[in-house]
């Protein structure tokens, strides 16, 4: 049973067009520039203001309203525990799918949209990727070809990070990552201070773990989250994009010498096709099967897109 179906009878999501979605934007103002939107967009990503206004205003307005219904609940719960001193939760959002399908674009124009609303929330974006062991780590536990799978990640200071956000801490520490070195940067860090709302962006971040035979609590980084986003697309176009991502980037971050992948640079451009195609399907088709695929249907909302990177369909989970 595919429960993304439109016309699947025990489907627990509703599923719209683009262009119905787009319906639902109401009087939802627009207020980034094509400039903006053109500097938030990453390599080979043609979203635009017109997609922008077609599904991200949309997506901006069902956030506002699960971020009021939220705030709601924590008043509501301050008067159940007939408490003054309650420190309020920020809102997460994950956002999830596979490498090359567009999270980081989409993680970074809904933070501008949600820091533009009226209320002008504080509104930080943390990636999963500097909570990544360390390449030394990786390489000592035989783990670089597994790098990105659930096994890489430092899980503990993960959740330790995300519970520390969730009980609303002051001044807690995210790991870096720098993509030209391809590892994490030592010793570096962003202060997330108390945000209104929190997006946090992997390709992991919707992954489950084995339930316990005994019952203790065995958190998963979900459980922090309020909302999830998964970015979805056929497997096939999912690899176009990943191959023509990699072929542009050849020829440009690659040809840094301080790049971890600047020898790809150097190669003829059919032996680079080679390399990325084998990377693709011995490691990112691997992962997108075995892990990130899996979770989609933990998400509470979907946004599928078509062969022109742009979004066809939207998936929203029933209440």
């Amino acid at each position: 049973m595919d429960q993304l179906v439109p016309t699947e009878k025990y489907s627990p999501y509703r599923i719209f067009s683009a262009e119905q979605w787009a319906k639902f934007r109401a009087d939802t103002p627009l207020t980034l520039t094509e400039d903006e939107v053109r500097r938030l967009r990453s390599l080979n990503d043609p979203i635009d203001l017109d997609e922008v206004r077609r599904i991200y205003l949309s997506v901006s307005r069902l956030l506002s309203a699960h971020v009021e219904a939220t705030q709601l609940l924590f008043e509501q719960r301050k008067v159940f525990f007939n408490s003054d001193d309650a420190v309020k939760s920020p809102f997460v959002i994950g956002v999830a799918g596979s490498v090359a399908v567009g999270k980081s674009t989409t993680a970074r124009v809904l933070q501008e949209l949600l820091a533009r609303w009226p209320s002008s929330p504080k509104v930080d974006l943390v990636t999963t990727d500097g909570f990544l062991l360390p390449n030394e780590v990786l390489r000592r536990e035989n783990l670089m070809d597994r790098k990105g799978f659930p096994e890489s990640y430092d899980v503990g200071q993960l959740l330790r990070f995300l519970s520390a956000i969730k009980s609303g801490q002051p001044n807690v520490p995210a790991p870096l990552y720098s993509h030209m070195t391809y590892d994490v940067r030592p010793g570096e860090y962003v202060t997330i201070d108390r945000p209104d709302i929190l997006i946090f962006e992997g390709i992991n971040v919707l992954q489950t773990r084995e339930l316990p035979k005994d019952g203790k609590a065995v958190p998963v980084v979900s459980d922090f989250f309020d909302f999830s986003v998964y970015i979805d697309a056929q497997e096939e176009l999912i690899r176009a994009w990943y191959i023509d991502r990699f072929m542009r980037l050849r020829e440009t971050a690659f040809k840094d010498p301080k790049s971890f992948f600047h020898r790809y640079s150097e190669l003829s451009e059919d032996s680079a096709r080679a390399i990325a195609e084998g990377l693709w399907h011995n490691i990112n088709l691997k992962n997108l099967r075995e892990n990130i695929l899996p979770t989609r249907p933990r998400a509470d909302l979907i946004l599928r897109k078509g062969a022109d990177h742009l979004v066809e369909t939207v998936a929203l989970r029933k209440l």
